[in-house]
């Protein structure tokens, strides 16, 4: 596929990474002008464009009318409304996502057709409000018409994972840890990254793969 990411903070550039990873082609938009220099040097393959991507021309310039998918990261969610808007409603783009910064503006964002609205507030919220024990695997929510779920696991001192490195551990198929929440850190897993007790794993996985995911990083279902 071909995406579009309009913003270039941490969680634009981890997503294009993970894409870039997995053969999609991939675009970054980002205001910033020295970010878009560094990031032309050190990310091979990968366009990207300076500028605003809540004007058009701009929009053109990444050659949006060709994408799959566009997704705004902004920190403005105006300005994710605004991209989103565009992509779909000028440029025809199937599918939008968006980053909610303000839960209070998910109504407008679904007035404005945006369609995938990611409220990682409300998505937090619901771990830290779980009252799940370490053998709770907490379905946070679904997507892709119930095939996708995005579950939280906590991980308990004779889990099979535990102070394992990451690129050790081998996950069902179609299965990805999105992060990890220890104590008041949310860490951005990677290879090198050592899953201790007590984490709370945010990981995606089909659904008829849960049951497999959690004897895996729990050990018993």
């Amino acid at each position: 596929m071909y995406i579009v990411i309009a913003g270039a903070g941490r969680l634009g550039l981890v997503l294009a990474k993970k894409l870039k990873e997995d053969k999609h082609q991939v675009c970054i938009i980002d205001k910033n002008e020295t970010l878009c220099n560094r990031l032309a040097r050190e990310l091979n393959g990968m366009l990207i464009i300076y500028g605003d991507a809540t004007y058009p021309d701009i929009l053109k310039e990444a050659k949006i009318e060709k994408a799959d998918v566009c997704v705004s990261a902004a920190s403005s969610d105006e300005d994710n409304i605004i991209i989103c808007y565009l992509a779909k409603e000028l440029f025809g783009v199937k599918r939008t996502v968006a980053r909610v910064n303000d839960p209070k503006h998910i109504p407008l964002y679904k007035y404005m057709k945006v369609d995938n609205p990611v409220d990682s507030t409300s998505i937090i919220a619901r771990v830290v409000e779980e009252e799940a024990s370490f053998t709770d695997v907490v379905n946070l929510f679904s997507i892709k018409k119930g095939r996708l779920s995005i579950v939280r696991v906590d991980i308990p001192e004779d889990s099979p994972v535990a102070n394992k490195v990451l690129k050790d551990i081998k996950l069902p198929p179609n299965s990805v840890l999105v992060s990890i929440l220890r104590g008041p850190d949310i860490i951005i897993p990677y290879g090198s990254t050592v899953i201790l007790p007590g984490d709370e794993v945010i990981a995606a996985t089909l659904i008829n793969l849960e049951k497999n995911l959690t004897k895996k990083l729990i050990g018993k279902i």
